[in-house]
């Protein structure tokens, strides 16, 4: 499944490519809560037809109402992009849909250059890290490549927003838990690969739009090059498997490095990295394990689940508290008894 910004930005060069007018709207800033993140985007055509979103719903509607002519609006503007912001007072925020005391700053693109959409494209299908900055005094778009994601920035002039290459997951086992957790990882924008040496787990594996990658995963890890935007989860529930795709990925920037097993799986695989491995207690840091936040789950389904959860949490910067966590709720429980 292609991430939210690609599909954006693809569907925002097609209507250009078409000669239809095009909106391009970019969440700037935002002040207490708000319904999406910075460096959200939608794309609004002239019609009023909207990929994306900006809000829950009702700031879309407001846009389709001023800029396009779907309900007799003065249809879109051209020149420099605008830059609106929305829920400054409660009763603007209640109108809006916005939380109590949210407010939200948005960059308006009107018709945006479908020369740059050319340039784009290409580099963010090719895996290219794209850092594309806009003038909001004039319009004018700079595009460049650059090794590693920057915040998303809006100085009042100049907004800076870093796009592709898309949130990546590799799965170490091809397992009925992979399935579920590869097709979770899918929908929320993830592309997925899993690796497993063993031909009677890949023979079986169906979820669709996965790369399968046959080796071993300490090769498939280095050739993988996990960056910054990677996850690795060790699923296999064998040893040599997963601790030799651990030890690479420990090498590496990835966000989220984890393996599946009990707690003291988890803590002999620890005691056997250290020992035999020259792994250190700060080095395991950076190991999640046993995996997943804790909803009492039982089936490979709720197991991907809480997997899930944890995983993006971590990518959305999100601290998770102690009890939430399976081994310290486990042991809750077990005090509690």
């Amino acid at each position: 499944m292609e991430s939210i910004d690609l599909l954006v930005l693809r569907t925002a060069r097609d209507w250009l490519r078409a000669g239809d007018d095009v909106l391009l709207a970019t969440v700037a800033r935002t002040w207490g809560s708000s319904p999406r993140p910075v460096g959200s985007m939608m794309a609004l055509r002239g019609d009023g037809r909207v990929i994306g979103s900006v809000s829950g719903g009702c700031i879309e509607d407001d846009l389709i109402h001023r800029y396009t002519t779907a309900y007799q609006g003065a249809g879109m503007p051209n020149g420099a992009p605008q830059v609106v912001r929305y829920g400054v007072s409660a009763d603007e925020a209640q109108r809006f849909g916005l939380p109590c005391g949210g407010t939200l700053e948005l960059i308006l693109e009107f018709n945006p250059d479908l020369a740059s959409f050319e340039r784009l494209l290409p580099l963010l299908d090719s895996g290219n890290l794209v850092r594309r900055q806009v003038d909001v005094n004039d319009g004018r778009v700079e595009l460049s490549a650059t090794r590693a994601p920057e915040q998303f920035s809006f100085d009042g002039r100049h907004m800076l927003n870093t796009l592709g290459p898309g949130f990546r997951m590799l799965l170490i086992g091809a397992g009925v838990l992979a399935e579920y957790l590869a097709t979770m990882a899918l929908f929320n924008g993830f592309k997925v690969a899993v690796c497993d040496p063993r031909p009677e787990y890949m023979d079986g594996w169906n979820v669709a739009g996965v790369e399968k990658i046959i080796g071993m995963p300490d090769d498939v890890v280095r050739s993988f090059a996990p960056d910054v935007r990677s996850c690795i989860v060790g699923l296999s529930h064998d040893p040599k498997l997963d601790d030799l795709a651990l030890l690479e990925a420990l090498q590496s920037p990835a966000f989220y490095i984890g393996v599946i097993g009990s707690r003291r799986n988890n803590q002999l695989r620890r005691e056997r990295l250290i020992e035999h491995f020259g792994e250190t207690q700060a080095s395991l840091q950076r190991l999640h394990g046993p995996i997943g936040i804790y909803i009492g789950s039982k089936t490979p389904a709720e197991i991907a689940v809480s997997v899930m959860a944890e995983i993006l949490a971590v990518k959305n910067d999100v601290a998770l508290p102690g009890a939430v966590r399976v081994s310290e709720a486990k042991r809750a429980l077990e005090t509690d008894e």
